[in-house]
């Protein structure tokens, strides 16, 4: 009898109650498939687990897949194996041109158009494993008092809808609020075509600039602030606050709530609870300039060059398994990701999933409307920025927000010290890259606490709690 391959698959625990289970059903329903393979889920954690990728290959212990967040696209791009070659090689080219892998139907061209522009570079060269993108809620009641007949679609409308929402009597005291978090950074940037880097990106080169201070986004803190100033925004003081913005919005102290669209599941379930209904629109952009598409967040699962053939196609053939239709579109019941193919979101809507949740229909749809779907070109800025020292750089442009809206410090000032500040950061991951850990473990970080608060473990276990309500 053949010994069995075994195939070390890494993933990050977003600590969702029965993310890590979902993990284990798939591994063992593809062991069952594939008798001669044992598939071996590592969980990495949510903050440590780049560190740890870097640490096990340094030790000579490298997975054959490891998941990274897409702040460390870049990251895992400039990896090094110990003996100074690429630790992780394209999947797209790795898959070449196979129609099948192991009887797993290849399912790469299938994936929906913004997560695979954002993963792919001369093909894809990580497989997406979770997808976000940022949507607008509403308190339904709220806005249909105040007469508004649709969610707002741009700026000025989120601006005239918290006018009506300030003459209601009796109702919240601030018309919208959203999570000082640089995901929204990159969402108006994106909408209004502007770019971070240099490169396009990032993308046709490496990023070696970067600009906090384009106009695009002075324009966007700009608004930011005049809201605030206005008193419709709330901000919480602390960056990000997920769970303060929602709380608030549950509290119905704000009729609108701007965040990402992982949080539709509970969203739903704090508006049943506290009895209003809930409307889901697309994000807001800038309706003075083109409107350029939207980013995307999550995760994606990279492959391990230099594999012996039957690891290679083994940990292919699950990467392709555990996103088949049916595998992705009851994740994204489950869990209310993206669906991440097409094919998956036909199988939804076949099966009648969006009939009976609306809300889950909004952020595909939002995607599917945006430049580069459907033939037309999608650019750089919507197909989002890769450069290293990403959690570093984001924290610079929310601890500048956090200045702007508390101290009402001048937004081109302190924005042009945070761009020198930025450019720094990005030169020292440059310098320091590619290596085994590349720019340091300060560039392996998702996330960084500030003095105005962070985004930490507790407040993943907050959402998880709100999951399991």
């Amino acid at each position: 009898m053949r010994q069995k391959t075994m195939l070390d698959v890494w993933v990050v625990d977003l600590t969702f109650p029965g993310y890590m289970t979902w993990w284990a059903e798939r591994a063992r329903e593809f062991e069952e498939r594939h008798p001669d393979y044992e598939v071996d889920i590592v969980r990495l954690d949510f903050f440590s687990g780049p560190r740890d990728v870097s640490a096990a290959i340094e030790a000579g212990r490298r997975p054959a897949v490891a998941e990274y967040y897409f702040y460390l696209n870049q990251v895992a791009r400039d990896t090094l194996a110990p003996d100074g070659s690429p630790q992780f090689t394209s999947v797209e080219a790795a898959v070449g041109g196979r129609a099948e892998i192991l009887g797993e139907p290849v399912v790469l061209g299938d994936i929906i158009p913004a997560l695979r522009e954002y993963y792919s570079d001369d093909g894809l060269t990580s497989m997406p494993s979770v997808g976000t993108t940022s949507v607008l809620y509403g308190n339904a009641g709220v806005l249909e008092s105040a007469g508004a007949s649709r969610m707002p679609r741009t700026w000025g409308d989120v601006e005239d809808t918290c006018e009506a929402v300030a003459g209601l009597a009796g109702g919240p005291a601030h018309g919208i609020t959203w999570s000082n978090h640089g995901m929204f950074f990159q969402q108006a940037l994106a909408a209004q075509g502007g770019l971070l880097t240099d490169n396009d990106n990032g993308r046709s080169g490496r990023a070696t600039t970067i600009d906090l201070a384009a106009p695009e986004m002075l324009a966007w803190a700009r608004w930011w602030r005049r809201l605030h100033r206005r008193g419709h925004y709330l901000y919480t003081g602390r960056i990000p606050d997920w769970q303060g913005t929602f709380q608030a919005f549950a509290d119905e102290r704000t009729a609108l709530r701007l965040s990402s669209s992982n949080d539709v599941d509970y969203m739903v379930q704090a508006a049943k609870t506290a009895g209003f209904g809930l409307d889901v629109g697309a994000c807001p952009y800038n309706g003075d300039v083109p409107h350029a598409g939207n980013a995307v967040a999550g995760s994606s699962l990279w492959l391990s060059d230099r594999l012996d053939e039957r690891t290679r196609d083994g940990a292919l053939a699950f990467l392709q398994f555990v996103h088949n239709p049916r595998n992705a579109a009851d994740r994204h019941k489950r869990m209310s990701f993206l669906p991440l193919t097409g094919s998956a979101f036909a199988l939804l809507e076949e099966e009648g999933w969006f009939a009976a949740n609306p809300h889950h229909r909004v952020p595909s749809e939002q995607l599917a409307a945006a430049p580069g779907e459907g033939g037309r070109e999608r650019g750089p800025a919507a197909r989002g920025a890769m450069f290293g020292n990403f959690a570093r750089i984001q924290d610079i442009m929310t601890r500048a927000m956090h200045d702007v809206l508390v101290d009402d410090v001048d937004v081109t000032g302190r924005f042009a010290r945070a761009t020198a500040e930025a450019r720094l950061r990005l030169r020292e991951y440059n310098s320091k890259a590619p290596a085994i850990a590349p720019g340091g473990v300060e560039s392996l970080c998702v996330e960084f606490f500030t003095d105005a608060g962070s985004y930490s473990g507790a407040d993943l276990e907050k959402v998880a709690e709100l999951r399991r309500r």
